[in-house]
């Protein structure tokens, strides 16, 4: 039973892509299985004025040790202009000046939706690029695109995107073996 820790790149208490971690987490079994919301951790513009002034945040202490417990990580991240949120790469930031390699060893499930027909692959594509610098191993990526026509409470509605989505949540999990 491997250690996996869920959550978004978005700190939006309605994100799209909290919902899609939702639905994910919902699939998976027989793991030990942590979701957080990041819309419940604020953080401040990193800056090397304040880590100076006033060291690392508890909660982003808390979060890394969270990470540094997870054999795997199921991470959906969202887009603003064909990029990764200020939120997730301010806490990118946050987290590489802590410890480096906070993702040494750590396997990755990473997906996006947005609400066109893209689905974020820009910002998937960025992060895919950066997170192996902290020592992350992306097993698998989805896409989800125009997340309002193809997502219910029910799931993915689309039969190819659905059968996607649960072939990389598939592959992630056995990586997990």
């Amino acid at each position: 039973m491997a250690a996996i820790l869920a959550f978004a790149g978005s700190n939006s208490s309605t994100s799209i892509n909290f919902k899609l971690v939702e639905l994910t987490t919902s699939l998976v079994q027989n793991h030990d299985l942590q979701t957080l919301n990041m819309a419940e951790y604020p953080f401040p513009m990193f800056s090397e004025d304040l880590e100076r002034e006033k060291g690392y945040p508890d909660a982003l202490i808390g979060l890394k040790d969270q990470i540094a417990h997870a054999d795997g990580i199921i991470l959906s991240v969202n887009e603003h202009n064909g990029n990764p949120s200020a939120y997730f790469k301010n806490l990118l930031d946050w987290l590489s000046r802590l410890e480096r390699n906070f993702l040494e060893g750590t396997k990755v499930f990473l997906m996006s939706t947005s609400g066109g027909k893209r689905g974020a692959k820009g910002s998937l594509g960025v992060i895919e690029g950066m997170l192996p610098r902290f020592g992350a191993e992306i097993v698998a990526t989805f896409s989800l695109p125009s997340f309002y026509d193809n997502f219910s409470e029910d799931g993915i509605l689309d039969e190819d995107l659905k059968a996607e989505h649960q072939h990389a949540l598939q592959t992630f999990l056995d990586s997990l073996n």
